[in-house]
């Protein structure tokens, strides 16, 4: 969940790197999810072969690239600039995946007959409140074919903590990169009645360096339910459907995945 709403901002090639890094350490790695997109995917080129998908809050395409090797076509859209560089370069010049770079608030394609479109990873919830998600759903609406299906995943039950202080906390997540040791540890979750605040510790452990490079990333979710998002999406002219369930994993909360039909 490192997405955000707001343009990021990468200086310089670095920057943009490890901006690629923390998500893919953050995201990448999470798969529960996986087999509910699929049957998505799957069940919407059951009723046309043709059917477009667009993934909304791509970032560097972890289900946007899974989707398009079994045979999908898919727009991944993402506002941030170099996860979308990374999506381009693993995607290998594949004609079933093209990338755009926009805001999931403000999107505008000249593409209109899209039979799924995806919000994972509680995208919806990092819209800025009722505003930003009534502007999203009328973008997904002004998108979907009709027949067409919105899907988008929120999380609802997450467990305040604090180890900034004192005490393990959650496992970190680390990679080697370069002989660079990369880690991100989740040190606090605090809960209000609009927001959940997820604060990570981000170091950076390379062999030149006696004390590793550290800086806080805070991401701000918007608190939503089931019954709050299916009125938002109606007043955007969206049919609620089904609310499907993703299982929590040892790492990992679960999650609801909210639907709807165009």
């Amino acid at each position: 969940m490192v997405m955000s709403q707001t343009a990021p901002r990468h200086p310089d090639a670095q920057a943009a790197a490890q901006a690629v890094i923390w998500h893919d350490l953050e995201c990448g790695a999470y798969r529960a999810d996986m087999p509910l997109w699929r049957e998505l995917a799957h069940e919407a080129r059951e009723r046309n072969p043709a059917a477009k998908i667009l993934d909304v809050g791509s970032g560097s395409g972890r289900v946007s690239l899974d989707l398009a090797r079994a045979g999908a076509e898919v727009t991944a859209l993402d506002i941030d600039p170099a996860l979308l560089a990374a999506l381009d370069s693993r995607a290998d010049h594949s004609a079933r995946i093209q990338t755009v770079c926009a805001d999931a608030r403000s999107f505008e394609l000249e593409r209109r007959d899209f039979a799924l479109c995806l919000a994972p990873m509680q995208t919806i919830q990092l819209l800025g409140g009722a505003d930003g998600r009534a502007a999203f759903f009328r973008r997904a609406r002004a998108h979907l074919r009709p027949g067409g299906v919105l899907a988008c995943a929120i999380v609802t039950e997450l467990e305040p903590f604090d180890c900034t202080r004192s005490g393990p906390g959650p496992s970190p997540e680390s990679e080697h990169i370069d002989g660079v040791l990369y880690m991100s540890r989740a040190v606090r979750v605090q809960l209000t009645r609009q927001l959940v605040r997820i604060e990570r510790e981000r170091s950076i452990f390379a062999a030149e360096s006696r004390e590793p490079t550290r800086e806080q990333n805070v991401i701000e979710l918007d608190r939503v339910s089931v019954a709050r998002l299916h009125r938002e999406g109606r007043a955007a002219g969206l049919r609620p459907s089904q609310t499907r369930t993703i299982a929590a994993t040892d790492e990992h909360v679960g999650s609801l995945v909210v639907m709807f039909g165009a």
